[in-house]
Parts: C-alpha cells; sequence; structure tokens
C-alpha cells in the first residue's frame, strides 16, 4: 500500500517532525537575531537622544546660574547707586545674605534627614523576619 507523502495527505508535508522542528528553530533565531539587531540600532538611537537631552539640560542650567549672576549684579549696583553707597559693601551684603540662606537650607536638609525613611516597610520587613524565626524554631522542634 502505498503512502500519499503530498502537501493535501500530510499537513508536515515532505519533511518530518525533526525537520520541522530545526527549521521552526532556524527561522526562530533568525526572527530573534532581526530583533535584537532593532533594538542594538534604535538603543543607539537613544543614547544619542538622551546625551543630546542631558548636554541640553546642563548648558540650560549653567546659562540660568550666569543669568542668576548678573541679576544679582545688577540689583547690587542698582543698591549702591540708590542708597548712595559703595557697591562692595552691597555686594558683600548680598554674599552674606546667600551664605546665610545657604545655611538655612542645609541645616532644613539635615534635620530631614535624621528621620528614618520608609519605616513602615522596615517594620513590614522585621515582621517577616520574625515570622521567618518562629517558622523555622517550629520545623526544628
Amino acid at each position: 500500500m502505498a503512502v500519499d507523502r503530498s502537501p493535501g495527505g500530510n499537513p508536515a508535508g515532505r519533511r518530518g517532525l525533526l525537520d520541522n522542528l530545526l527549521a521552526l528553530a532556524g527561522t526562530l533565531a533568525v526572527f530573534f537575531e532581526t530583533r535584537a539587531a532593532l533594538i542594538a540600532k534604535e538603543s543607539r538611537a537613544a543614547f544619542a537622544q538622551l546625551l543630546v537631552l542631558a548636554a541640553c539640560l546642563l548648558a540650560a542650567a549653567l546659562v540660568f546660574a550666569f543669568g542668576y549672576i548678573f541679576l544679582i549684579a545688577a540689583a547690587i549696583v542698582a543698591l549702591a547707586n540708590g542708597a548712595q553707597i559703595s557697591w562692595l559693601w552691597t555686594a558683600l551684603a548680598a554674599a552674606v545674605l546667600h551664605f546665610v540662606l545657604a545655611l538655612v537650607f542645609l541645616l532644613i536638609a539635615r534635620s530631614r534627614m535624621t528621620k528614618p525613611m520608609f519605616r513602615a516597610s522596615a517594620e513590614e520587613l522585621k515582621k517577616d523576619s520574625e515570622w521567618l524565626k518562629n517558622l523555622a524554631n517550629h520545623a526544628n522542634r
């Protein structure tokens, strides 16, 4: 009796199961290789985009800082001219004011750092640890 090997009679066609599995594995390998190449190409483009973004943010921060310095300098000169005092004393007063403000912000930051963070999470982890110790003690008995 002859076995029908036509594409309509055998869903696997002329190949056997092993050949079809090998073909599937090869096709999947090519599929994942092309996806990996695409991801690599896009990640390089994304890295370049993030690099440009970081450079622009750094430049903006630097320009903002210079603008702030020039604004303070202009305010010092305007105050010195308006009050008829030397600009040197006005600049020193502005510097002292900035140092005092910086100290206040540092003290606020220090007070915030002394407060424990993630208190609820730490308590839950402590409870879990105690539960595991009790579980181990009960298992050893």
